[in-house]
């Protein structure tokens, strides 16, 4: 489990074919003392397993299974591209962002970039925007931000000098490619409410029932 805080950026040193898996290796300066093999480490966004941790030189190896390959965007760096790492929380830890599980739902797509102020509005286009409602968070490469607007299949986020900076979210152009990971709430919720055929219970006193009003 993650926060969507990102910790520090890293850089693909390789990207190598494992028999249908892709093995990354990564170098950042994301202090990696207390990182062993089998620790999990959100990259853009998707929840991957240390497979080699050299403390010294700050870089560690993750494979890419097969199934995270078709649902994210890690099939397609390359060796010098960034991405951004984060290490899972602990229990003890501020949860500053929301609750990230680092399981990326779908891939989406920027569609709008304009400077607002000191910051930056970015739109994104996704299959689905049913777990997206105004002022909720959504995880984009595993950096937590809250939803400006939702509109069809499209939603918008504010992008503060400070995320710009340590991200690299406001680097992308026009019809780049990016991890998304839906609120976690909504997706119970939405699994606790409906009923077996699929039609919604949802109610005042459901929701009461189960503990959200």
């Amino acid at each position: 489990m993650f926060t969507g805080i990102v910790e520090a950026r890293g850089e693909i040193v390789s990207a190598e074919p494992q028999r249908g898996f892709v093995r990354l290796r990564i170098k950042s300066d994301l202090d990696l003392s207390d990182v062993n093999i089998g620790d999990s480490i959100s990259v853009d966004g998707a929840c991957l397993t240390a497979t080699k941790v050299d403390h010294a030189g700050r870089e560690f190896c993750a494979d890419v299974s097969p199934e995270s390959l078709g649902v994210t965007t890690l099939g397609e760096v390359k060796s010098g591209a960034r991405v951004n790492l984060e290490k899972a929380l602990r229990l003890d830890s501020r949860l500053g962002g929301h609750l990230v599980s680092g399981h990326v739902d779908c891939v989406g797509r920027l569609i709008e970039k304009r400077v607002s102020g000191a910051g930056f509005l970015l739109g994104f286009q996704v299959e689905s925007t049913r777990y997206v409602i105004d002022k909720g968070s959504v995880a984009i490469d595993g950096v937590s931000l809250t939803v400006n607007r939702v509109l069809g299949d499209r939603f918008w986020v504010m992008i503060i000098p400070h995320t710009a900076a340590l991200t690299g979210l406001t680097g992308k152009i026009i019809s780049d490619r990016v991890n998304v990971e839906f609120d976690l709430i909504g997706k119970y919720v939405e699994k606790l409410v409906s009923s077996a055929r699929g039609e919604s219970r949802l109610n005042e006193a459901l929701l009461k029932e189960h503990g959200f009003m």
